[in-house]
């Protein structure tokens, strides 16, 4: 692969659109005490040791557009999910963008969406092939994850219901529609699919899919080792 074919998907502005992804810590739902302060005196649980449930924050936030999409599931955040999430901002959010052929995904390099992780890449391929877009995976190194632009929004949704009890699912939806950036409630969906853990392919699946992707080589960044890793490169639209 050349600098030029490794270039491309950076040159034209207009047809890339950049999104960052992210998974908030998991929360416990019931009659627990999150710190914070409220105006209204209200019995808690001493500790969590029985929640009703527990719900996890996954996070696609537009930089340049500053909107936020929040989309909540009790099941585990797999690579089926990602997708999944992915899959539904796109189909309800690509007619507002008809110029775009490239995503640039920013995203930690996790254990269910890293470019090694052989069901996300299978899944993340599909997309690209189904949507006929281009794809560039790219990923934080560890430690530099803070980087990443979602994860601004956290602080804010934690203090929207901070010294709050989320007694119920709906509740911790609730105030994550009612929370604001830079002056715009976020999008705010739940999940009610259950997925599968360990989810993963053969080495000869895996091997076709490494054969529909762009791993940046350590020939064409000598200064950079390793980057296969953190920039992958799926072309799929068309040109």
């Amino acid at each position: 692969m050349d600098d030029e074919s490794i270039l491309r998907l950076s040159l034209d502005a207009k047809s890339i659109l950049r999104l960052s992804l992210d998974a908030k810590a998991r929360v416990d739902i019931g009659c627990f005490d999150r710190g914070g302060k409220n105006r209204v005196i209200t019995e808690t649980e001493d500790h969590n040791y029985n929640p009703k449930t527990t719900v996890t924050p996954y996070g696609i936030f537009l930089p340049e557009l500053d909107e936020l999409f929040l989309y909540f599931t009790e099941s585990q955040v797999t690579s089926d999910f990602i997708i999944d999430v992915l899959e539904d901002f796109w189909k309800s959010e690509s007619w507002r963008f008809p110029d775009i052929k490239t995503l640039i995904l920013n995203q930690d390099n996790g254990g269910e969406n890293n470019s090694r992780r052989t069901q996300f890449m299978k899944r993340i391929v599909q997309f690209a092939q189904s949507n006929q877009l281009n794809i560039r995976l790219a990923y934080y190194p560890p430690y530099h994850s803070k980087y990443n632009p979602i994860e601004r929004v956290w602080g804010i949704l934690e203090n929207s219901w901070n010294g709050s009890i989320l007694d119920e699912v709906e509740t911790a939806l609730n105030f994550a529609k009612n929370m604001t950036w830079k002056g715009k409630h976020p999008v705010v969906k739940l999940v009610k699919e259950t997925y599968e853990t360990g989810v993963k392919l053969t080495k000869s699946a895996m091997s076709a899919i490494e054969e529909q992707i762009d791993r940046l080589t350590n020939s064409t960044h000598e200064k950079f080792p390793n980057l296969g890793k953190w920039f992958v490169d799926i072309y799929c639209a068309n040109t």
